[in-house]
């Protein structure tokens, strides 16, 4: 017969016996303190290539990462078979703080952002001159993009024996942004000298619509790890996009990170149609006018840097700054206001 109330003792009490053990649970993780430094090559579908010493090692993220992200460009810790063995697998187990961060939105009502590359410190912004013709207002919004991530832009542009650059480098010649022309004859004999001598000691991402020749150009750059190339209809820019996942490549040399000053990284991205900036805060675009930043003390809070009361027609009146700098600027702000086809 049971007994209930304060009648019962510890005899009476029923334990349902437990499935997991009596070892207690506990959210303390291990810190891993012996994992290896690894730097991401590229993702493809859950398996991860890092560059580990003078080795290439497959590994898979850990599941106590949950779901941090891991992308080109990261400074890892990994754990587990190391060798590179054929079929053999590590384990990420922790991402580093990342210096750098460049990211897009696939337009500019999507508020999901995409991370393109991490640690980068140069954005090469490949540039048709002709065959299909240049896109500036896409130009722009790679510009802010950089800017926002605290990358150095360097605009490229490519296929100069079809049209001449000077047009568009006026354009840009405000900004002090650092150029590079090339033709295709000279990257068909191997002539990318002048180009890789902007890369050196740098880790430079490639972004660029399809079309351009940016993946023939870091095959030129990067001869012994040729990418697949493709014909792209230069009017509507369809076709076959080759480069379907964001690769880094190391210049010749020794392959190591952080990159020797007589050697480097290009890390080449997709070709894009589009380049959103749904996550880009424009306060943040100013800092890259060291010129014109003091200038917006006096501005009135949430200045758009536009607007009839912006202290900035005032600080360029006074002499402080070209005026052809603010122009530029509301230029780059007037990016997400504006379609890339304007």
């Amino acid at each position: 017969m049971r007994r209930y109330g304060k009648h019962t003792d510890e005899d009476d009490v029923r334990v349902r016996p437990s499935r997991r053990g009596s070892r207690p649970r506990t959210h303390i993780r291990p810190k891993h303190e012996d994992a290896a430094e690894g730097f991401v090559l590229t993702v493809d579908r859950g398996r991860i290539t890092c560059l580990v010493e003078d080795r290439t090692i497959i590994a898979m993220k850990a599941r106590e990462l949950g779901r941090k992200g891991v992308v080109v460009g990261d400074r890892v810790a990994l754990v587990g078979d190391l060798s590179g063995a054929k079929d053999t697998l590590a384990r990420i187990v922790r991402v580093e703080e990342r210096s750098s961060v460049l990211r897009r939105t696939a337009d500019d009502n999507d508020p999901y952002e995409r991370v393109v590359v991490a640690n980068a410190d140069q954005l090469a912004i490949v540039t048709a001159l002709a065959d299909p013709e240049p896109r500036p207002r896409l130009i722009d919004r790679c510009l802010v993009a950089a800017y926002d991530a605290g990358l150095e832009p360097l605009l490229v542009l490519t296929k100069a024996d079809l049209a001449p650059a000077d047009p568009l480098l006026e354009t840009y010649a405000p900004l002090g942004v650092r150029h590079v022309v090339t033709s295709r004859e000279e990257l068909a004999d191997g002539g990318a000298e002048r180009v890789r001598t902007m890369l050196l000691g740098r880790i430079t991402a490639f972004v660029g619509h399809s079309g351009v020749g940016k993946t023939t150009l870091v095959n030129a750059l990067v001869p012994e790890h040729r990418r697949a190339t493709g014909q792209v209809n230069a009017v509507t820019g369809r076709g076959r996009h080759t480069t379907t996942s964001a690769l880094a490549l190391p210049l010749p040399g020794e392959a190591s990170f952080p990159p020797p000053e007589d050697g480097g990284w290009v890390i080449d991205t997709p070709g894009v149609r589009s380049f959103g900036l749904n996550h880009i805060d424009p306060s943040r675009v100013i800092h890259a006018f060291p010129d014109l930043e003091p200038g917006t003390v006096d501005c009135p809070r949430a200045c758009g840097h536009d607007e009839p009361d912006c202290a900035l027609d005032d600080w360029v009146a006074d002499g402080h700054a070209d005026p052809a700098r603010l122009h530029s600027l509301r230029r780059l702000l007037a990016t997400r206001e504006r379609h890339e086809g304007d």
